[in-house]
């Protein structure tokens, strides 16, 4: 079996006395690199994720990203892709991808009658000419993830929850979005880009 927990991992599992039961679940639900049909309708039918990043140095970002249900796609067995909206135009997590890569992609869904949850490994990647951009409309840009490793993971915690009211600022088929008031503030309006919407206003 591979060597898949780190000596940090193991010594850890050594004192609270959980190497057997971390090496069988390594066993039973080993890591693959390539997503299968049931992690296929998870990833595609959830409107949000949590992405992980980290800089050159290792200085983490985690963050949240959201659209429509399917905004995430599955391209083949071991690629998918997500768009990146309007944000706060920092670039956080993208811009580290500028320097490592290698992010982790958490999907949960608190919706049906059993929680699930779902671990991607990958090695992102960004091309701002990018065919698939157009098919988004509204997106600035879309990322690709190479799966390097897909796992579920325990549900145990996950609350059951539903869907109030989904988010307004997701574009529309015309790639139009409600401006958000913090972009109407004196300290934000007068440093928007020269192409920003609320510019308009």
């Amino acid at each position: 079996m591979p060597e898949r927990y780190t000596a940090g991992a193991r010594a850890l599992q050594d004192r609270f006395d959980t190497r057997r039961l971390a090496d069988r679940l390594h066993e039973r639900f080993v890591e693959h690199p390539r997503l299968g049909a049931s992690e296929k309708a998870l990833v595609e039918r959830l409107p949000f994720f949590f992405l992980a990043t980290a800089d050159a140095a290792g200085r983490p970002q985690c963050s949240f990203k959201g659209g429509a249900p399917g905004f995430v796609r599955v391209l083949g067995e071991s690629e998918l892709c997500f768009p990146s909206y309007d944000g706060n135009g920092m670039f956080l997590s993208l811009g580290n991808l500028a320097e490592n890569p290698q992010v982790g992609l958490l999907f949960c869904d608190f919706f049906g009658e059993r929680p699930t949850r779902l671990r991607v490994s990958g090695v992102a990647s960004v091309d701002l000419d990018d065919p698939l951009t157009v098919t988004y409309p509204g997106a600035q840009l879309v990322v690709r993830v190479r799966v390097t490793a897909a796992f579920p993971n325990c549900p145990r915690y996950l609350p059951r929850m539903e869907v109030v009211e989904p988010s307004r600022f997701v574009p529309v088929p015309d790639g139009s979005a409600p401006v958000p008031d913090w972009k109407r503030a004196p300290w934000a309006c007068d440093v928007l880009p020269a192409a920003d919407p609320a510019r308009r206003e």
